[in-house]
This record gives structure tokens, C-alpha cells and sequence, in this order.
């Protein structure tokens, strides 16, 4: 499953909201989500550079570089928090700014991946009461998460695609959008083009299994009763069939003098199959045909 957070992400850090409300509503949900041992930190230059932006004191409060982790092995980058950042903020009372506060949640501690198995859109809380207050914003925001555990965090997710399309365009992530219909396009395009292809195999193999069926029984009625004795319109449909044992029903049909439709060869051979049945003892009421 691939995941493309990252282009989503560098894509919201450069659309900062006009309105300082929503601005300080950003820098508070940023600082909220993204809080580890005082600190912001971020595996995103450009979500760590929105962050120190929207401080009113940047001298003060420098972006750090730290190593890269051991398990992600991505470079990390730190900003202390301002004292006013150190707690947690009422809930936003106006919508744009519950709505900015989840963006502020994604930047922080989401992902979104998409793939051929489906997708996925998560939230990974610090802490049970961060969990909480972001299952609010996410419904007030009209979508209901689903909540798991991992490695002692609390995970919110989404997994289905409505859902989480629609979440991604109240947020402003219109790329993540237009990057998950080309995924959904793509997969739904592979998916069709296996079906046809398997329905096409199914249909020559069936196809094949009907041909050489036909093909026994006709040469069962050469031996046991010699196709001269066969109606003309059985002979010629008899005999083509040995001819052209690989063809299908259409194409003998367009063989015939007139051509005849594939219906009209397929009750032909059916009278064939029924001849050789009675010869064979298996129809005894049936009566062979002249």
C-alpha cells in the first residue's frame, strides 16, 4: 500500500488560512497533536517551517534538526513550545476553526495511504484524552472514526473511501483527493481488465471443451454410422466440425452454403449429439435422423 502523505502534507503547509483565528487555531491544534516532551516535532520540513512561521517569537524558538530515527530513518525536526502552547486549548467555538484544528491533526499525527488492498486514512493520539477530543473534532467535522490500539497509542482510522474524501476536502487537502481518484481510477481500470480477461479465458475454455465434445461425437457417427446417411444439413455441419475443429460456433455458421446463424449450428450439433446418444443406447425413445 503506497502511502502519500508526505506530498499531502508539504502541499497544506503552504496554505496558510487568511484569518488570524484560524491561523492561531492551526498553531494551537499544531502544537496539540504534534507535542513530544515540550517540543514540536515533525519528520516534515515544510510542516516544521509552517509551525515556526505562525510563532509570534521565532528567534526564540529555532527549527532543530535531530537525527534520523531508527525505524522510519527519516530526519526529525524540533521546535520548542512556547509556554502558552505547554497546555491544551478549549475547543474551537466556530467551525472553520474545528475544522483547521483537524488539518492541524493530520499535519501533526496522520497518514493517508492508498493501494491496491484499499484505503487508509489514521490518526496516531498521544494520549487517551488527545483521542478523545480529536474523536469529537472528526465528528463534528461529519465523520465518525473507528478507533483501535498500537504500540500503547490510541489510533483513529478511516477506511472507507467516501468518508475519508470527504473529511480530506473540509479540511482544504484537495490534492489528497485528486490523488485518491487517480488511485481508485487506476485500480478500478485493472480490476475491470482482469474480469474481462478472465471472462474471455473462461469463454475460450469453454469454448474448447464444447469443440472437441462436438468433434468426438461426430467422428463416433463417421464409424458407427457414416455421415453420407446424415441429413445434408447434418453432414455439412458434421463435416465442417472436422475440418475446423477450433472455431467456434459463429464462425461455422458464416462456413455454411447459405451461411446459417450460430443458434441454428448449435441445434444441428444438438441433433448430432442426440443421433449419437441413440446409437449408443443412452436415448432409446429417440429416433435417428434421415
Amino acid at each position: 500500500m503506497a502511502v502519500i502523505s508526505a506530498d499531502i502534507k508539504d502541499a497544506l503547509a503552504r496554505d496558510v488560512p487568511p484569518e488570524a483565528h484560524c491561523r492561531h487555531a492551526l498553531l494551537a491544534g499544531l502544537a496539540l497533536y504534534g507535542k513530544t516532551d515540550g517540543a514540536f516535532v515533525t519528520h516534515r520540513n515544510a510542516v516544521a517551517r509552517l509551525f515556526w512561521s505562525l510563532l509570534e517569537d521565532r528567534k526564540s524558538h529555532p527549527i532543530e534538526t535531530r537525527a534520523p530515527t531508527r525505524l522510519q530513518r527519516l530526519p526529525t525536526f524540533a521546535i520548542a513550545l512556547p509556554g502558552r502552547l505547554a497546555t491544551a486549548p478549549p475547543k474551537p467555538v466556530h467551525r472553520c476553526d474545528r475544522l483547521i484544528e483537524v488539518r492541524a491533526a493530520f499535519l501533526a499525527c496522520g497518514s493517508l495511504a492508498a493501494g491496491a488492498r484499499g484505503y487508509h486514512l489514521e490518526f496516531v493520539a498521544r494520549g487517551e484524552e488527545i483521542a478523545e477530543r480529536l474523536r469529537w473534532m472528526l465528528r463534528s467535522a461529519g465523520a465518525a472514526p473507528k478507533q483501535t490500539r498500537r504500540k500503547g497509542h490510541a489510533v483513529l482510522y478511516f477506511k472507507d473511501f467516501d468518508a475519508i474524501v470527504e473529511l480530506l476536502t473540509r479540511i482544504g487537502a484537495y490534492g489528497a483527493v485528486l490523488a485518491l481518484e487517480d488511485v481508485r481510477a487506476l485500480r478500478e481500470t485493472k480490476n475491470r481488465i482482469h474480469r474481462l480477461v478472465n471472462t474471455e479465458a473462461a469463454n475460450l475454455q469453454r469454448s474448447a471443451e464444447a469443440a472437441a465434445a462436438h468433434r468426438r461425437v461426430v467422428e463416433y457417427l463417421q464409424n458407427a454410422y457414416g455421415l453420407p446417411r446424415l441429413t445434408p444439413a447434418l453432414r455439412e455441419v458434421a463435416e465442417l466440425r472436422l475440418l475446423y475443429p477450433d472455431e467456434s460456433l459463429a464462425e461455422l455458421g458464416r462456413r455454411c452454403n447459405p451461411p446459417i446463424s450460430k443458434p441454428t449450428v448449435s441445434g444441428r450439433l444438438g441433433a448430432l449429439s442426440r443421433l449419437a446418444g441413440h446409437l449408443r443406447g443412452v436415448q432409446g425413445s429417440a429416433k435417428p435422423a434421415r
